[in-house]
């Protein structure tokens, strides 16, 4: 019987090597083409490798927890007709590589597509594939239909994952099921006061955390970013009651039925508007030019459970705002579930990032490498506010960020951040 080896391939932005984090498969197991074989964490993200041809698993040739080299062959296959393709450049392995979630009514759809043809495939056509079923919901999360709870099962996991007891949120849908915005904004109103048990002191005096993967990326990033790039920084205050008005509009509207909406999504048109009037904001530095882009890919800082990680909206600008909801929404569940893709932290222009969800009302970001200016937008809350000199309760925000002074001075910076403001005081500003 013929045996394959696999080597670790390149999934993305040139990477030389990779973590190996849990195998999915093991001896002796059956695999099917693009039956995914282990997940292995880079530099920039989690990724899960499928498998490009049929067959037996034979050895494991790389344990848990050990980082390898692209190109090392790290598993076996017995009954392959022919070894996998050779490695391929970033860019193809990572459009190839794109995870793809679609949630249904039993809360099951496709994981991932294979990045590799079947083995052996003379011919361009390729063989049909089957896709791999996402894992049921563990039997602890109860079905939609039972108990006196509704919610769909999406809904359960993100609860889950958000640590929210689904019993105390009460749901907004039309049918008074519970909804992914009462989950998140139910989340993020308990983040900051909700009691938290306390544990005992650890037995070890320390403990040694290796710096790898994601988090030294991050740091390395950072780094360079704050020591490299003069950062300077302004704040505002902001009356966003008419935004709070505009969500709740856009949320009963039948058009954007299932699909997040929210402050952010106002922000993040609000700043492809200020852009167009500020472009230099929106540029990249060298030290021999300075390259304004007359697009936008507007990256959304999100915090997952590897670290922080800072995947964009291609081509923002011409996104229409329904569009522009069920990009950022993707983008945030791919970022919380680990699976956001090398590719889709290439080549951001600018960034955004919402501290407001962790109850903050303000702070001093610093620049995702390469761009010249992030925007942070702090909590909506309530405050006394002057209103054609009475003072009157309103939702008020911080907003705030952080530039590359080699790039922008302050007059640009301040005239960005107004208009940004502007549309957050007046969303009937982006009619024009």
């Amino acid at each position: 019987m013929s045996e394959s080896e696999f080597p670790l391939p390149d999934v993305g932005e040139g990477l030389t090597e990779a973590e190996i984090v849990q195998w999915k498969v093991a001896p002796g197991d059956t695999v099917e083409l693009n039956q995914v074989l282990v997940e292995i964490e880079t530099a920039k993200s989690l990724v899960e490798l499928p498998s490009p041809f049929e067959g037996t698993i034979g050895k494991i040739l790389v344990d848990e927890g050990t980082t390898v080299d692209v190109g090392t062959p790290i598993v076996t296959v017995q009954g392959a007709d022919a070894a996998p393709e050779p490695v391929r450049e970033a860019e193809e392995v990572a459009a190839d590589t794109q995870t793809t979630i679609e949630d249904d009514e039993s809360g099951e759809g496709s994981v991932l597509v294979g990045y590799g043809t079947g083995a052996g495939a003379p011919s361009r056509r390729r063989k049909k594939r089957k896709p791999v079923a996402a894992p049921r919901p563990p039997a602890s999360v109860p079905a939609a239909a039972a108990g006196p709870i509704i919610a769909k099962p999406p809904i359960r996991k993100l609860a889950k994952d958000l640590g929210v007891d689904l019993s105390t949120v009460e749901g907004t849908g039309l049918a008074g099921e519970i909804t992914r915005d009462d989950v998140v904004r139910h989340a993020g109103q308990a983040s900051v006061f909700r009691n938290i048990e306390t544990p005992e002191w650890s037995e070890d005096r320390e403990e040694r955390v290796p710096v790898k993967g994601v988090r030294k990326q991050i740091a390395q990033a950072m780094v360079s970013s704050k020591f490299q790039a003069p950062h300077v920084s302004v704040f505002v205050d902001v009356d966003a009651t008419r935004t709070m008005e505009f969500v709740k509009r856009l949320k009963a509207s039948t058009d954007f039925a299932g699909v997040k909406v929210s402050p952010l999504l106002i922000m993040a048109r609000a700043m492809i508007w200020a852009v167009r009037r500020n472009p230099s904001v929106n540029a990249t530095w060298t030290d021999e030019e300075i390259i304004i882009h007359h697009y936008v890919n507007l990256g959304i800082a999100a915090a997952t459970p590897r670290g922080l990680l800072v995947p964009n909206v291609k081509e923002a600008q011409s996104m229409t705002l329904l569009e522009l909801a069920t990009a950022l929404e993707q983008l945030t569940l791919t970022a919380r579930d680990g699976k956001t893709q090398p590719s889709d932290m290439q080549n951001g222009t600018i960034t955004l990032t919402n501290i407001g969800v962790f109850g903050m009302d303000t702070g001093t970001p610093i620049l995702n490498p390469g761009e010249v200016g992030i925007v942070a937008m702090g909590t909506i809350k309530q405050k006394p506010w002057v209103v054609d000199g009475e003072v009157r309760p309103r939702f008020v925000t911080t907003i705030g960020g952080s530039f590359d002074h080699r790039v922008v001075d302050g007059d640009v910076v301040s005239r960005f951040i107004a208009d940004v403001a502007s549309i957050i005081e007046e969303p009937a500003l982006l009619l024009d």
